[in-house]
């Protein structure tokens, strides 16, 4: 990873932060993205107190022209793009019956057409420099879940784009990894939105009990260097991809009986 130029969309907290750090830590040269100054500020000290070469930009990954913005800085700046790290994302939690449909429009700008605006512009440098391009997706790209259709949608999404690209451009020399991980201790929860579309403020999960953003980070990163298609994280994660591929009426069930015993589940 010395010297390469890598960018992390949604870099500020979790799974991109801890990118930052691994990456930077190897040598990388990053460009870091994030929706609020303040917050992006506090990992910009940080790679400074670690002598990071970084570029921090504040950049909202559902909007095209921000996109178009980010690829552009980042030639300016470095010339050259080898990693593109799709990790901007939002959660949401309600039943669709109940949820407002400007909810799914967000979380499908975000987590979907982000990743296809950056996807877009940076991959004429990655064609160039035969580099990568990382989806962070999740488990809910292989499996729906109740209550969180809008992500499931926008990480199903997010897979089958990926997979398509992936086979046009796979004589190319261009790498392609979707990673999936599983529940991960982060703030992805936290500001998940509720069915108006404000955030929910708090986890319906335990935290302390999850894989941490650390960790997934370091299974991603050795991912990208072995040049890996697909990463599944987690025992439970692995599981539920085998379980519903095999025995998908028997998950609806199980599912459904999980996620009702969330604390405050909207399921009855």
């Amino acid at each position: 990873m010395k010297d390469k130029v890598v960018i992390i969309t949604g870099a500020s907290s979790g799974i991109g932060k801890a990118l930052a750090f691994n990456l930077g830590h190897l040598g990388a040269k990053l460009v870091i993205t994030g929706r609020k100054q303040d917050t992006l500020a506090l990992v910009e000290k940080e790679l400074h107190n670690k002598n990071v070469e970084f570029l921090s930009i504040v950049a909202d990954s559902s909007l095209e022209e921000d996109n178009r913005r980010i690829i552009s800085e980042t030639i300016q700046k470095f010339k050259k793009i080898d990693i593109l790290i799709n990790n901007a994302g939002i959660s949401m939690r309600a039943l669709f019956e109940d949820t407002n449909l400007d909810v799914i429009k967000k979380v499908m700008d975000i987590n979907f057409y982000g990743t296809v605006y950056a996807t877009k512009f940076a991959l004429p440098y990655i064609l160039e420099s035969k580099g990568s391009i990382v989806g962070i997706s999740s488990i809910n790209g292989y499996r729906g879940t109740p209550a969180r259709t809008g992500y499931t949608a926008s990480k199903f999404a997010m897979n089958g784009f990926l997979e398509a690209l992936r086979t046009e451009v796979m004589t190319r020399g261009v790498h392609i990894l979707v990673a999936c991980p599983g529940f991960t201790e982060s703030n992805i929860r936290k500001y998940a939105l509720d069915q108006d579309g404000n955030a929910q403020g708090e986890s319906p999960r335990e935290e302390t009990k999850m894989m941490t953003s650390e960790e997934v980070a370091t299974h991603i990163v050795k991912a990208i260097q072995k040049r890996k298609r697909d990463l599944i994280l987690t025992r439970q994660g692995k599981l539920a991809v085998f379980l519903n591929k095999w025995f998908p009426k028997m998950m609806d069930k199980m599912v459904y009986n999980l996620m009702k015993k969330e604390p405050n589940s909207p399921l009855k």
